[in-house]
């Protein structure tokens, strides 16, 4: 998406790896693109990401920005690898033309919305006196934005108890906002999402709740298995709609009565939320923030063990303690468990106490509205 040759004013936004980092950081452009109109000022944005990978398609897919630059990106691990060494080198390079990159631009601030990517621009940007903000989404944060936040000027966090894990003196620099979530799920329309779904499907049973399990783009081998074990006792109680992901896709069940099937949802999925009457998802911060921005109780199976670093586990069991979510954690995550926690959600006093308890979590000011207030003053100064 291209705007007008003449800007008052360069934001440079950093962040990528998964969609996770791309999705929430493109609500906050299309938040302060909004401001700026109302302000009638003319702005340019550029997003700093992976220049191998999936950020560029992501970024340039949405129009929210105006260029996309990619720059080369390491992993920081935490344990022992020998990849360590080569991405050291990724890392500095990425430095390097960011900081070319920043010394062109001359934005008038950074916002980092994390993933390893993210770590060189920040550097740049301190070196370089360029105001630097960082949101974390998660409820403890992640080792890039541990790093940024020794860069930052500011730092987001989506929960109050974050705050904790920063330590006492980036703290005093720490703002509580909430999750940015894309502006489309705030006009979302649920007849669109059975229109979607159903629509020329003889087997949609209207009297049925709908059950939708999300498992991401890839998709959640573990959900998945849940479902195929259980699939006609899911399709007795609910109308079950399932996100597998593309890996699973052809292990999937394909022609089951009451049993809608794809791979991905990209565009409609606002709509297939806000129609949806229970979910069941992973915990990551963004499916999670959109649900409860449509109010949608959820029964939530974190990613969790040896591979994770438990942002996941965090996520799933503050929303449980605010009565949002039940969790399938690590072994309970079975068959059993599975059917007793929708046997839960399915009566309707329940869900009506958990559908609330999911939408109080966003109530107030939109988090992508209210980062973008702190984005334009900061670029103001």
């Amino acid at each position: 998406m291209k705007h007008s040759a003449s800007y008052e004013r360069t934001f440079v936004f950093a962040g990528g790896g998964t969609g996770g980092h791309i999705y929430p950081g493109l609500a906050v452009c299309d938040e302060l693109r909004s401001l700026s109109q109302q302000q009638n000022q003319t702005i340019r944005i550029v997003w700093l990401g992976n220049s191998s990978g999936m950020d560029q398609n992501l970024v340039e897919k949405s129009g929210s920005v105006d260029t996309f630059v990619g720059i080369p990106s390491g992993k920081l691990r935490r344990y022992f690898s020998f990849k360590n060494f080569t991405d050291f080198f990724k890392i500095f390079a990425g430095l390097v033309k960011s900081f070319f990159v920043l010394c062109k631009l001359k934005p008038v601030v950074l916002f980092s919305k994390g993933g390893f990517v993210s770590v060189p621009p920040c550097m740049a940007a301190k070196f370089l006196r360029i105001p630097v903000i960082t949101h974390e989404c998660d409820f403890t944060p992640g080792l890039a934005t541990k790093i940024n936040s020794r860069f930052a000027s500011k730092i987001l966090v989506s929960y109050e108890e974050t705050k904790q894990f920063l330590g006492e003196e980036k703290s005093k620099k720490t703002e509580v906002t909430g999750n940015p979530v894309r502006p489309v799920f705030y006009s979302a329309n649920p007849q669109n999402g059975k229109a979607f779904l159903f629509e020329n499907r003889s087997d949609y049973d209207s009297e049925k709740p709908i059950l939708l399990v999300l498992g991401g783009s890839l998709g959640a081998h573990q959900i998945n298995t849940l479902v195929a074990e259980n699939l006609d006792w899911l399709c007795q109680k609910f109308t079950v709609v399932h996100q597998c992901g593309a890996r699973d896709f052809t292990e999937m069940p394909q022609n089951k009565n009451g049993y809608f099937l794809y791979p991905f949802i990209y565009k409609e999925m606002c709509d297939v939320i806000a129609c949806s009457d229970i979910i069941v998802s992973r915990a990551g911060a963004n499916s999670i923030w959109e649900c409860s921005v449509l109010g949608k109780p959820m029964v939530l199976i974190p990613l969790c063990g040896s591979g994770t670093r438990g942002d996941q586990v965090d996520n799933a069991q503050f929303f449980a303690e605010k009565g949002a979510a039940l969790v399938l954690l690590g072994e309970n995550a079975d068959s059993q468990n599975l059917k007793s926690a929708l046997e839960k959600m399915s009566e309707p006093s329940f869900r009506a106490e958990a559908a609330s308890a999911s939408k109080n979590l966003s109530e107030g000011k939109r988090p992508a509205q209210k980062i973008a207030e702190i984005v334009w003053n900061y670029g103001s100064n």
